[in-house]
């Protein structure tokens, strides 16, 4: 994908839908403010211009006072010596929303990576989040990972990691193109068959790796975030498979760090596929991952 993309100045509704089963957006991040900004810039200098500058609290109360039932709250460390405050204010906003799920995040291969993701559960964070293009590794990089994965699995915690290709941008400080792949990511799988692993975004841009991969491994499930929004150009249909296999893929977004109206995506997902999955793509399915 070519980026910037542009910016989309579509309508937004007041609320979600009232004949909507239960939403659980399971793709919102929530970084400390300064972070935010930080994140907010490159976006806007190098990915798609952020709608919704919000700060955490504010995302929160944005996304529940318009209908959505619960969050999953995501974030990642940039750098070695972050993820135990990060996880610490994670942990507050938990506390503060019991509505919010919120996962821990480490940079893999720093001193004491499983120890701080140890102390993140034990502040009641309920799994990992991590992301190959901007902490620069590969997903099946057994000295930086596999202890993480072990530890995972040990917990029965699931795995949120970033391991599709795209969307990429030349402006990052590794090539995901390199770094990630389905086979990476199936070596994973193959290694901790018990470890519950999501895969954002469906795998972009290895759709059809990714759904050979959900028939093979029962612990996989990839979401949604920004590949049904009609926003990507060139992206083909993922209709058939989301009716196909609601109880491996959820609902997210990235908000708040979209370029498109909040429930851009969630209005054309309700539109598309069978009444009779809606529930367990909007929620159920995420719910049952995050023991939320």
């Amino acid at each position: 994908m070519q980026m910037p993309l542009p910016a989309v100045a579509d309508p937004e509704g007041a609320r979600l839908p009232e004949a909507l089963p239960m939403v659980v957006d399971g793709h919102v991040h929530l970084f400390p403010d300064r972070m935010f900004r930080a994140i907010w810039r490159w976006f806007d200098a190098y990915g798609w211009p952020v709608r919704y500058k919000l700060d955490a609290p504010e995302v929160l109360r944005f996304l529940f006072s318009r209908g959505v039932a619960r969050v999953v709250g995501l974030h990642y460390a940039h750098a070695p010596g972050l993820a135990r405050m990060m996880n610490a204010y994670m942990a507050e906003l938990v506390r503060a929303e019991p509505r919010l799920t919120g996962v821990a995040t480490v940079l893999p291969g720093e001193p004491g990576a499983v120890e701080i993701l140890e102390e993140g559960f034990a502040l009641g964070l309920s799994g990992v989040k991590l992301h190959c293009h901007v902490q620069c590794f590969s997903p099946d990089d057994e000295k930086a990972l596999f202890p993480i994965y072990e530890l995972c699995e040990r917990r029965n915690k699931p795995l949120v990691i970033h391991a599709g290709r795209e969307p990429a941008s030349d402006a990052l400080k590794c090539n995901p193109r390199e770094l990630c792949s389905v086979d990476r990511t199936e070596r994973v799988l193959l290694a901790f068959p018990k470890l519950r692993m999501v895969v954002p975004h469906l795998g972009a841009d290895e759709f059809d790796g990714y759904e050979r991969l959900l028939e093979r491994h029962e612990n996989l499930y990839l979401d949604t975030t920004m590949m049904l929004a009609d926003y990507f150009p060139e992206l083909p249909s993922f209709v058939r498979l989301l009716a196909a296999r609601p109880d491996r893929i959820y609902y997210g977004t990235d908000f708040p760090n979209l370029p498109y109206a909040w429930d851009r995506e969630i209005i054309r997902i309700a539109k598309s596929i069978p009444s009779a999955v809606l529930p367990q793509v909007l929620g159920t399915t995420a719910l049952s991952i995050f023991d939320a």
